[in-house]
C-alpha cells in the first residue's frame, strides 16, 4: 500500500510512470496504444491499459482516466492507488470480477493541461453518427463569440456582454449552452468535432478487444471540475433508459437514511439533479456500440474544485491561449496555472477525499456486478 498523496503527480509523464509500475507490481500485463503526438516535454504519449482478471470474465468493471485530459490528475490518482491496494484487488478477484484500467483516454490533453484532445475536441462530445446531421446548440452561436474574446483576460465590455447573456437567459441555459456541446465552431469550446478522434477510435478498439465477451458490464470514468470541493457526484452515465438507472441508484446510491434520501445518491443529466448540463455525443455510449451482448451499467464521479465561475474562466483562457500562441511567457504559464487549480486541488485533503469516494464507488461496483449475475 502508498499514501494516497503519493499515487498522485504533477506531471503526465511522472502519472504514466507510476501507473505502468503499479500495473506491473499489481502483476498485470500492459498494452500501450501510442498517441501520433508528443508531449509537451517530447515524451510518449500513450492509452495504457491494464486488466485484471480473465478475458473472458462474464462481469467486466472499467475505471478510466482523462477523458478531459487534464482531469487525467485526479484520475490517474485513484487508479494508481487502486492497483497498489491489496484489499481492492482481492475483492474484485474474489467476487470474479474482471477489472480494465485505462489510463490517459486522452493523453495529450493530460500532459498538455489542456480539457480537449489534439483536435481541439471534447472527447465526450465526440460519440457521434457523424454520418448524420449533427445536433445544432443555438445557444452557442451567440455565446461562443463572446467566450474567446480578442484579448485576455477579457474587457470591461466582454464582461459585461456575458454577464447580460447570463441575466437574460438564466444560468441553467448559459451552462447548456456552454458545456452541452457544440459542432460548428472548431476553435469554440467543447467543440463535438465533425468526426471521430484518435481517442474515440482508440477507446473502441479497447472496448472491441477487452469487453465482448462480459454479460455484465460496469464503468466509472472519473472527472473533476462541477460541484463543492471535494464532493464525487455520481452522474448517471447511461442512455436514458429505466432500468438502468434504477440499478445505478441500487448499486451506488447507498443505504437509505430516515430522511428518504440516499447516502450517496445518483444524479442524472436526463431528469435534471445532475449538476451538470443535458449533453450530446457521450463517450459511455460506444458500450452500447461496441458491447451490444453486455448489460451496461455506469456513472461518471465528478469532483468539485472550485466554484464553476473560476471553471469557466479557466476554460476561456485556456482556448484563448491555444488560439494566441504569440502571448507572453507569463501570461501563459498564469492561464495553464489557473487550468491546473480548476481541475486538481493539489492537498492531500482533497486527495484523501477523492481516493475514499472513489474506492467507495469501485466496491459498490463489485458488489452489484455480482449480484446482478446471481440474480439471473
Amino acid at each position: 500500500m502508498i499514501g494516497v498523496a503519493d499515487a498522485f503527480s504533477v506531471s503526465y509523464a511522472k502519472a504514466r510512470v507510476k501507473f505502468l509500475e503499479a500495473a506491473a507490481t499489481a502483476g498485470l500485463q500492459i498494452e500501450s496504444h501510442n498517441h501520433p503526438l508528443p508531449g509537451r516535454d517530447g515524451e510518449t504519449l500513450a492509452m495504457d491499459v491494464a486488466r485484471d482478471g480473465a478475458m473472458d470474465a462474464d462481469k467486466l468493471l472499467i475505471v478510466s482516466s482523462a477523458c478531459h485530459g487534464v482531469e487525467g490528475y485526479c484520475g490517474s490518482g485513484v487508479q494508481v492507488f487502486a492497483l497498489h491496494d491489496a484489499e481492492w484487488l482481492v475483492k474484485a478477484r474474489a467476487q470474479g470480477v474482471a477489472v480494465l484500467y485505462v489510463h490517459a483516454l486522452n493523453p495529450y490533453g493530460f500532459s498538455h493541461i489542456r480539457r480537449t484532445t489534439h483536435e481541439n475536441v471534447d472527447l465526450n462530445r465526440n460519440f457521434q453518427d457523424f454520418s448524420k446531421p449533427l445536433p445544432v446548440n443555438e445557444g452557442y452561436r451567440t455565446l461562443g463569440p463572446l467566450l474567446i474574446p480578442e484579448q485576455w483576460p477579457p474587457d470591461a465590455a466582454n464582461q459585461a456582454e456575458v454577464a447580460k447573456f447570463v441575466q437574460t437567459q438564466g444560468v441553467a441555459a448559459t451552462q447548456a449552452a456552454m458545456s452541452g456541446g457544440q459542432y460548428e465552431f472548431p476553435q469554440g469550446l467543447f467543440f463535438g468535432g465533425t468526426a471521430p478522434t484518435w481517442s474515440n477510435q482508440t477507446l473502441r478498439k479497447v472496448l472491441r478487444q477487452h469487453a465482448t465477451r462480459a454479460r455484465h458490464l460496469a464503468w466509472i470514468d472519473l472527472h473533476t471540475g462541477l460541484g463543492p470541493s471535494g464532493l464525487g457526484e455520481r452522474i448517471f452515465a447511461c442512455q436514458d433508459d429505466a432500468a438502468a438507472v434504477a440499478r445505478a441508484r441500487k448499486w451506488w446510491g447507498g443505504e437509505i437514511g430516515n430522511d428518504g434520501k440516499a447516502a450517496t445518491p445518483v444524479t442524472s443529466i436526463y431528469d435534471g439533479s445532475s449538476s451538470s448540463a443535458l449533453l450530446t455525443g457521450l463517450m459511455w455510449m460506444a458500450a452500447y456500440q461496441e458491447c451490444p451482448q453486455a448489460q451496461y451499467t455506469g456513472i461518471a464521479m465528478e469532483y468539485g474544485t472550485v466554484p464553476w465561475t473560476e471553471v469557466t474562466a479557466a476554460l476561456r483562457g485556456e482556448h484563448w491561449l491555444n488560439i494566441h500562441p504569440e502571448a507572453s511567457p507569463a501570461l501563459a504559464k498564469q492561464i495553464k496555472q489557473a487550468m491546473m487549480d480548476a481541475f486538481y486541488t493539489d492537498t492531500d485533503v482533497w486527495k484523501g477525499q477523492i481516493v475514499a469516494q472513489a474506492r467507495q464507488s469501485m466496491f459498490q461496483a463489485v458488489d452489484g456486478l455480482f449480484e446482478s449475475e446471481n440474480s439471473l
